[in-house]
C-alpha cells in the first residue's frame, strides 16, 4: 500500500524531524511511504474569522491539487471518529482488503482544513478533542500507522 501524509507547512524543530525520519526508516519494510507538504499561509494575530476562512481555503485548496480520484483520503479533523490504535490498524487493513492501494492522511495548518478538504475527505479522524500543533501530529501520527502495521502483522510493540 503506498500511504502519502499531505500536509500544510514544514517541520522546523530538529527533534520532529529526527523523530518523523526514525518513523519513516520503520515504515519502509511495510508500505510506500511518501510525506507532502504544502506552504502554509501566515495568519495576523488578530484574524477575523472571514480571514481564517480565506487562509483555510487557500491552503485546501494547495491540499487539493496533491489528491487523486482513486485516493482513500483520511483527513484529521478533530470533529472526525476517534479510534483506538487497534480500530486504526483494522481501518486500514480493511481498505486493504477492499483493494484501496492509495490512502492520503491530510493534516492541516495551525486553522485546521477547509471545508472543501473535509468534504472530499472519505474518513474524518480526530486523534483527541484535545488540540495538538500540526508538527507535533504528523509524528504521532507516523507513530500511529507503524503501530497499525505491526498490530497487522501480529508483531510485538503494541502493548
Amino acid at each position: 500500500m503506498k500511504i502519502t501524509l499531505l500536509t500544510v507547512g514544514k517541520i522546523k524543530e530538529k527533534y520532529l524531524v529526527q523523530g518523523i525520519a526514525e518513523y519513516c526508516k520503520r515504515l519502509s519494510r511495510y508500505c510506500k511511504l511518501e510525506i507532502l507538504e504544502v506552504a502554509d499561509e501566515k495568519t495576523p494575530d488578530k484574524a477575523g474569522e472571514a480571514l481564517e476562512e480565506q487562509i483555510k481555503d487557500t491552503e485546501g485548496k494547495r491540499l487539493l491539487r496533491y489528491i487523486r480520484e482513486e485516493d482513500y483520503v483520511i483527513a484529521l479533523a478533530i470533529q472526525g471518529k476517534m479510534l483506538d490504535s487497534v480500530e486504526l490498524s483494522k481501518l486500514m487493513e480493511n481498505l486493504g482488503i477492499q483493494g484501496k492501494s492509495s490512502l492520503v492522511f491530510v493534516i492541516g495548518g495551525s486553522l485546521g482544513l477547509s471545508k472543501e478538504v473535509l468534504s472530499r475527505a472519505d474518513y474524518l479522524l480526530s486523534f483527541s478533542r484535545m488540540t495538538f500543533p500540526h508538527q507535533l501530529m504528523r509524528l504521532i501520527l507516523l507513530e500511529q500507522i507503524y503501530r497499525g502495521y505491526r498490530i497487522m502483522m501480529h508483531e510485538p510493540y503494541h502493548k
